[in-house]
């Protein structure tokens, strides 16, 4: 059986806080070819998920809120955003399903916020992802206003 604490929440928060991305992940899947992924993901404010998405085959995404506040977001092929949801106890809303081969990204609104992510394997780092044209690159200085920019139309 596999069990998800409070006591593991908060140390793969506290790894993430002290990650250079501000993010850190723990897979459940022992093989990365097994057909079911699934994974925490611990994100702190600071961090940038670049939109990406999933194709090759379209892989369907599925994020559940275990602690914290964030926001999943989906976008067209232009960059205008499509879908938003913000997951957050507070306002009863625990999770969302991601539209296979849509643009996404993540953002974290609290320090300590996590995620269950159920994401289609397997997974081949070298086609697992598309990142978006119109977003910036991670480390790059437009980083910080894209990011602004996205959640003022949230």
């Amino acid at each position: 059986m596999i069990k998800i604490t409070e006591e593991m929440l908060v140390s793969l928060s506290e790894e993430a806080k002290t990650t250079k991305r501000k993010r850190k992940n723990f897979n459940f899947h022992k093989e990365d070819s097994e057909i079911l992924q699934r994974m925490l993901n611990a994100l702190e404010p600071t961090t940038y998920v670049r939109p990406h998405k999933h194709i090759n085959p379209d892989k369907k995404e599925i994020f559940v809120l275990l602690k914290g506040k964030i926001a999943v977001v989906e976008f067209d092929d232009f960059g205008n955003i499509t879908e938003k949801i913000i997951l957050s106890h507070e306002l009863k809303n625990y999770a969302a399903e991601i539209t296979p081969a849509a643009w996404h990204t993540v953002i974290a609104f609290e320090s300590g916020s996590v995620y269950y992510e159920v994401k289609e394997g397997p997974y081949d780092i070298t086609i697992d992802k598309i990142f978006a044209p119109w977003a910036p690159e991670e480390g790059f200085s437009q980083v910080d206003e894209y990011l602004k920019r996205i959640i003022s139309n949230l």
